[in-house]
């Protein structure tokens, strides 16, 4: 891959494109966007039915005529009554009928039958041929959404199928490096081999336990669907072991080779070891597995994520907002410190730093490079360049730890989590700019009204976004926030595609809808091989995570005796930072949610403090060896060469900046995170 290549007109995509496959996972996508939005639509729907029609709850177009009795001598009734009572001789308590709890009973009766007798008439009134067709359309809406709660986890398990197969198709699941010969090559696939085959094996397992359940029906199901997903990726491994890519080199295996076996396998592995010959729990793979299955709306929305990521860089808007403050012809130094303030917020947008690195971080590279900025810098600056943003407004992963833990809001992290970035930021400019010096800006004449004129192109693309967000709350009635943002960010993004075809961007004799097909078609399929290799990981990662819940590793980091908050602290930033280094983000919060908080929480640590220490040292964690997620994820975008090729020269700080810059940064924050609020309450 070439980096230089990112800022090339027309679909721009790091992977082989599969557009029949991107087509069907982007209308799949689509499909469950609007299955999300389905509730909102059908609140819509009712809030018309009651402008339009008063008491719309009340009105059934079918109604048909009552068949109580409206008018009645009540005297007379009465009367009959008393008159055929006989009294039984068997009846110890047998009385005769009370006529005034009778006269009760029978005017409450002809009150009820008023009632619905005028029900009756307004429903005559209003039983337009609109009303029934309104009344039909709501009523299936409503009907389709109870009757199909539990679609979601099956679009989930075809979504991620259809993603994993691409990403196991193109060899793309996130390993330490890639394959450099043919024996690394059938190392990785038969690796990836036999965890699916384990996975099938567990699954197997869990259905057999299961099957002496009743009302499993529906679990199994899920489970038989599993177990053919993993199945599909054995078949997959065995050809791609066998039709070895003709560029792959003869070669034989190394000390090192065991890095190119992907993440996902190296956990699956260890979890299976530890559930098969410690726990003796076969199952248990497949078990903490599905738990992806119960948190399928939340999976779901990370697949949109990564589609809204990878949209965005099929439009020019990155170009367009960097080309903002060309003019003032920034050195490197300050160059970095900009971008890392200004893509902290996309990257809350497209909800993890992982997702952002992916869409736009070729376009981080190649501006830092073209400032003067060496590749240490250059790489260090984009794997950080999503980093800061996780802690900020919409970001989905914040989200997920409030549906998770009840005990903190989105509201108070977000809050806070604004102050965390302006910290973190300002420490990584302090020390950019006092290590690289050259910081100071030496903008041309007139380039601050350059500036502004490239403001203008940006123009119709904040136009039509916030269009597109107006018609949704217009139509839906649904206001863009963190929860409703995954729904609506595809659809912004999509139209912003749209805009972006124009004449001057597409190719000679290609309509605006061929080159908005061909540009969606592109960003599903990039879509498709990060859904899948990020879905695969926090699968995996979970199924890691039953481990230290089903171990005694908890009860011995927190155990009875420790009563001192700063010393649980210390324990829960190293833990927390290890967390980070081998695990995904979401699979991270899930296990932690699960074993780590409450513990914490009881010795005195506050929740909202002990979740943004967790978020803080996450994301140390994914910037620091031996796994590095981000690292990786900007090894993807600006291929391997370019990180090969990084300067060996100058001192011991230059040489290995792309890794120690980010800890620098990060470290500081945590510990200050950390430690500072605890001595207002902990002392």
């Amino acid at each position: 891959m070439n980096w230089r290549a990112m800022a090339a007109t027309g679909a721009k995509t790091l992977y082989p494109v599969h557009k029949m496959h991107g087509a069907v996972l982007l209308l799949l996508l689509m499909f469950t966007l609007l299955l999300g939005m389905g509730n909102s639509l059908h609140s819509r729907l009712l809030w018309v039915g009651e402008q339009t029609w008063p008491n719309y709850y009340l009105l059934n177009p079918d109604a048909t005529e009552p068949t109580c009795q409206l008018e009645m001598d009540v005297d007379a009734e009465i009367q009959k009554r008393i008159d055929a009572y006989k009294p039984d001789p068997d009846d110890l308590f047998s009385s005769p009928p009370n006529p005034d709890a009778i006269r009760t009973s029978l005017e409450r009766n002809m009150a009820l039958c008023e009632q619905e007798y005028a029900l009756y008439e307004q429903n005559m009134a209003n039983a337009t041929p609109a009303l029934g067709v309104f009344k039909s359309v709501e009523q299936g809406l409503a009907k389709f959404l109870l009757d199909n709660i539990d679609l979601t986890k099956f679009l989930f398990m075809a979504m991620f199928a259809m993603a994993a197969a691409i990403a196991a198709l193109d060899a793309d699941h996130i390993s330490l490096r890639l394959p450099r010969n043919r024996a690394e090559w059938r190392l990785s696939q038969g690796t990836q081999f036999v965890v699916n085959g384990l996975m099938v094996a567990s699954l197997y397992s869990y259905l057999g336990k299961l099957a002496t359940s009743p009302g499993a029906e529906t679990t199994m199901s899920l489970q038989y669907g599993w177990a053919a997903v993993f199945g599909l990726f054995m078949v997959i491994n065995a050809i791609r072991f066998v039709n070895v890519p003709s560029r792959v080199k003869a070669g034989k295996l190394a000390l090192s080779s065991g890095l190119v076996v992907p993440l996902y396998c190296a956990m699956g592995l260890i979890a299976m070891s530890y559930f098969f010959l410690v726990d003796g729990y076969a199952s248990g793979l497949a078990i903490y597995f599905g738990m992806m299955s119960n948190l399928s709306s939340m999976f779901i929305n990370i697949g949109l994520y990564v589609l809204v990521g990878m949209v965005l860089k099929q439009t020019r808007l990155p170009e367009l907002l960097l080309g903002v403050i060309k003019p003032f012809n920034l050195p490197a130094p300050m160059l970095a410190s900009v971008i890392i303030f200004a893509t902290a917020f996309p990257t809350a947008f497209t909800g993890a730093s992982g997702i952002f690195i992916l869409a736009v971080g070729g376009v981080v590279y190649d501006e830092l490079r073209r400032a003067g900025a060496g590749r240490q810098l250059s790489l260090a600056t984009t794997a950080m360049s999503g980093s800061l943003g996780v802690v900020l407004n919409p970001c989905l992963l914040i989200v997920v730890v409030a549906a998770l833990n009840k005990e903190v809001t989105t509201t108070e992290m977000y809050g806070w989590g604004f102050w965390i970035f302006i910290m973190s930021a300002t420490l990584f400019s302090v020390i950019v700019c006092k290590t690289e010096g050259n910081w100071k800006p030496r903008p041309a004449p007139g380039a601050f009204r350059e500036s502004l004129s490239r403001l203008k192109p940006l123009a119709p693309y904040v136009i039509v976004g916030a269009v597109v967000i107006l018609a949704i709350w217009i139509i839906l009635g649904l206001k863009f926030n963190e929860y409703s943002a995954p729904l609506i960010l595809p659809l912004v993004m999509l139209a912003l595609v749209y805009l972006d075809a124009g004449k001057d961007s597409r190719e000679d004799g290609e309509s605006r809808l061929q080159a908005f097909w061909s540009r969606s078609a592109s960003a599903a399929s990039d879509s498709a091989v990060h859904i899948g290799a990020l879905l695969a990981l926090i699968g995996f990662s979970i199924c890691l995570g039953g481990i230290l819940e089903r171990s005694d590793i908890v009860h011995a980091l927190f155990p009875e005796h420790l009563t001192s908050p700063w010393i649980a602290m210390m324990v829960i930033v190293v833990m927390l930072t290890f967390i980070g280094m081998v695990m995904d983000p979401f699979g991270a919060v899930i296990l932690v949610s699960a074993t780590i908080a409450q513990p914490a929480i009881q010795l005195g640590i506050d929740p909202l403090h002990f979740w943004l220490v967790c978020l803080v040292a996450f994301e140390l964690g994914y910037l620091s060896p031996p796994v590095a997620l981000n690292h990786l994820l900007t090894r993807q975008v600006v291929g391997e060469t370019e990180v090969l090729a990084a300067e060996r020269t100058g001192s011991f700080w230059h040489k290995y900046e792309r890794l120690l810059l980010p800890l620098a940064v990060m470290g500081p924050t945590l510990l200050l995170v950390a430690f500072i609020p605890m001595l207002f309450y902990a002392l």
